[in-house]
């Protein structure tokens, strides 16, 4: 028997069968059930019962209905039944638990068990999906969930029809990726060590326990080898220990399909800190050599989707970064209504031919833990959710039985280990399927190709305007902070002999290590998830904020060193400012200064060079016009005259003081001048009409 055990998504919502209704939700729920039924295997189901009303319910009973000789002929059929809105009659019995009375909010379980010799099995006398009622009835009232149940063909007299492929992938990837600050300030203060030739710094990590994979997953892994795993090479590079996998998507899950929607594209990412060369083919097999400490060791590369859609730019693109083959996990089947067919679609591009292996999108969902519908109650739960897929594939497979497809099915990145084993599991105990591989799926006779290929590529990205205008931001953020860097490299370093000594290439080798830590930052910003994993910021920073972080943490390793207030007691008088750089390399800058007062006033600019780990101090003169009292602002710069880093504000002070024969003359001088004014005013000749 293949069943279900494992958390409960959110439970299923009453719905009518026969005499008055419990519209309460969350009252009933299938946590385990048989997902395969056989000649031997009976059947099984464990469901939840949940008292949500606000008074006490007298004891009830679960019960189970079928119809063994039911024959769905449509998947709206299907879709009506899971939506509890086709009247399908389910005479048949599979067993009934009595449910005890129950307190508002109090739960229990309840277990139904039935062995093969069970009459409502033995009547089955035909393979395929039927319709399966559980009703909870307490107090007059009945809730219903409408599930499936689905016969193999073992111990039938049918006739075997050929077995469908279904080809199960899932990505290994994670959206738990931070920015180590200790690496990021020995960035920053430290000299490099430019021996090694390694092309990742160790920026970007793995937030906590995520540095191990997890053992249940990698054990299910294991368990089915048929599971055709597609890792992110940089993800296994962080792991402790690399689980196995079939294949290999682009570095850090990066988005092509999100890149391929903005303008000029190659440029803007190019000011972010990602080239090209980041991303593509060769890149992933690095990254993926690096993982495994084996530099000979090959892989399938394929191209994840992101949250865009594959639109010939996003094809072409890919193309011309070496990726032959993708995977296109939403909106590139043509219709629901279309009967299935195999995943495989070759479309031209002006940079050669890329095959897009796409997923089937309703037993996909399934797997990723999505219902069909709302209104599909039983699908809140995997139990349901597995009872639809296995249904469904049946339904499948009896469309065309004797048509060779090959269907994709995707799991999520997410997917926990329980889910992975019951589906996998289901596949592999269902009589009308086999399992395939990522090879044989991207060799199989195409779907489509040439004019009707392109015909069935999407238009447009499909993201929405938040989602661009995300890409967008972030782009912006990773531009300043990589400009921040280069503009440190090339208007504050000192250049010294135009870098020919050994201290300059030894600083032109930390200024690339540093370019080389945002860049990791940045491609891990924009990866497929958009950042969306759940990151605790008091511990720890995103890799868009470590990206930002590191180059603020550039410019701020030279700044003013705090200055106590000035006290003038003449005319002109000296501002001392001190300059501290925490850089392993010396820079060479101008320390600008302003007053707000007209009457005392400083030098505007010095230029000063700070060895590497040291200060240095300029001095500015002050002249004063008056006593009185005024405030110098006091900035850095770079050579080009931008300000940079913080600024400092120094308190001045002015008492002048007549205390030299000077001083007098020049009020004697004063009080004369005033004098002859006057006589001149009095003495001068008036005009008549004055």
């Amino acid at each position: 028997m293949a069943f279900v055990a494992g958390a409960v998504a959110l439970p299923a919502t009453a719905s009518a069968a026969g005499g008055t209704t419990d519209t309460s939700a969350q009252t009933l729920t299938l946590t385990e059930m048989t997902a395969v039924v056989t000649d031997t295997s009976g059947f099984h189901l464990k469901a939840t019962v949940t008292n949500t009303g606000d008074s006490a319910w007298a004891a009830g009973e679960v019960t189970l209905d079928t119809n063994p000789m039911f024959t769905f002929t449509s998947r709206t059929d299907m879709q009506e039944w899971a939506q509890s809105e086709s009247p399908i009659p389910a005479p048949a019995s599979l067993g009934s638990a009595s449910v005890p009375a129950l307190q508002p909010k109090q739960s229990t379980t309840v277990t139904i068990d039935q062995g093969a010799d069970a009459q409502a099995l033995t009547q089955m006398l035909n393979w395929g999906p039927k319709p399966l009622l559980v009703t909870y009835s307490h107090d007059g009232a009945n809730v219903a969930v409408h599930t499936f149940l689905t016969r193999s063909a073992a111990g039938l007299d049918n006739a075997n029809t050929p077995a469908m492929t279904i080809t199960m992938t899932m990505p290994l990837t994670s959206g738990h990726w931070t920015a180590d600050a200790e690496t990021l300030t020995k960035l920053v203060t430290d000299d490099t060590d430019d021996s090694t030739n390694s092309s990742t710094t160790g920026a970007a990590v793995l937030e906590g326990d995520h540095t191990r994979f997890d053992h249940t997953l990698e054990q299910t892994i294991a368990k089915h080898s048929s599971l055709q795993t597609i890792a992110d090479p940089t993800y296994l590079d962080a792991l402790a220990m690399p689980p196995q996998t079939k294949a290999i998507m682009q570095p850090a899950a990066f988005d092509i399909t999100a890149y391929a929607a903005q303008e000029n594209a190659a440029e803007r990412y190019a000011n972010a800190g990602i080239g090209d060369d980041a991303w593509n083919a060769d890149a992933a097999l690095a990254d993926y050599r690096a993982a495994l400490g084996d530099q000979k060791a090959t892989s399938r590369t394929i191209a994840w989707q992101g949250q865009g859609q594959w639109t010939l730019d996003a094809l072409t693109a890919a193309r011309r970064q070496g990726y032959t083959t993708v995977i296109s996990t939403h909106d590139f089947e043509s219709s629901e209504t279309d009967t299935v067919h195999t995943g495989t679609v070759v479309v031209p591009t002006d940079a050669g031919d890329v095959t897009v292996l796409v997923e089937q999108r309703e037993l996909s969902n399934l797997a990723k833990g999505k219902a069909t519908n709302a209104k599909a109650t039983a699908e809140s739960t995997m139990a349901g959710r597995l009872a639809r897929f296995v249904a469904q594939s049946a339904f499948y497979q009896m469309e065309q039985p004797y048509n060779e497809r090959n269907l994709l099915v995707c799991f999520s990145a997410d997917s926990d280990a329980a889910t992975v084993d019951a589906f996998m599991g289901a596949v592999e105990s269902a009589s009308w399927l086999k399992t395939g591989d990522l090879d044989t799926l991207a060799k199989a006779d195409p779907y489509a190709t040439g004019d009707d290929a392109r015909n069935a590529v999407p238009a447009d990205s499909g993201m929405s305007a938040a989602d661009s205008s995300n890409v967008t931001n972030v782009l912006a953020a990773l531009s300043a902070g990589r400009g921040d860097i280069t503009r440190f490299r090339d208007s504050i370093l000192d250049n010294g002999d135009n870098n020919d000594n050994d201290g300059g290439k030894a600083a032109s080798a930390w200024i690339k290590q540093l370019l080389d830590a945002h860049a990791e930052l940045a491609l891990h910003a924009l990866a497929i998830d958009g950042g969306s994993a759940e990151v605790d910021t008091t511990k720890s920073m995103t890799a868009v904020g470590g990206a930002q972080q590191l180059a603020n943490d550039v410019l701020g390793g030279v700044n003013l060193t705090p200055s106590e207030t000035v006290t003038m007691v003449s005319e002109t008088a000296t501002m001392p400012v001190t300059v501290s750089n925490g850089t392993p390399y010396p820079v060479t800058i101008r320390v600008f200064s302003i007053t707000d007062s007209p009457e005392i006033v400083t030098s505007r600019r010095n230029t000063v060079t700070i060895p590497a780990r040291g200060e240095a101090q300029v001095t500015f003169t002050l002249r004063a016009a008056t006593s009185g009292s005024a405030t110098a602002h006091v900035s850095l710069q770079d050579r080009g005259g931008v300000t940079f880093g913080g600024s400092q504000d120094t308190a001045i002070n002015c008492v002048l003081k007549i205390s030299d024969k000077t001083g007098f003359i020049i009020i004697g001088l004063a009080v004369a001048l005033g004098a002859l004014g006057l006589w001149r005013q009095f003495n001068r000749k008036k005009d008549p009409d004055e």
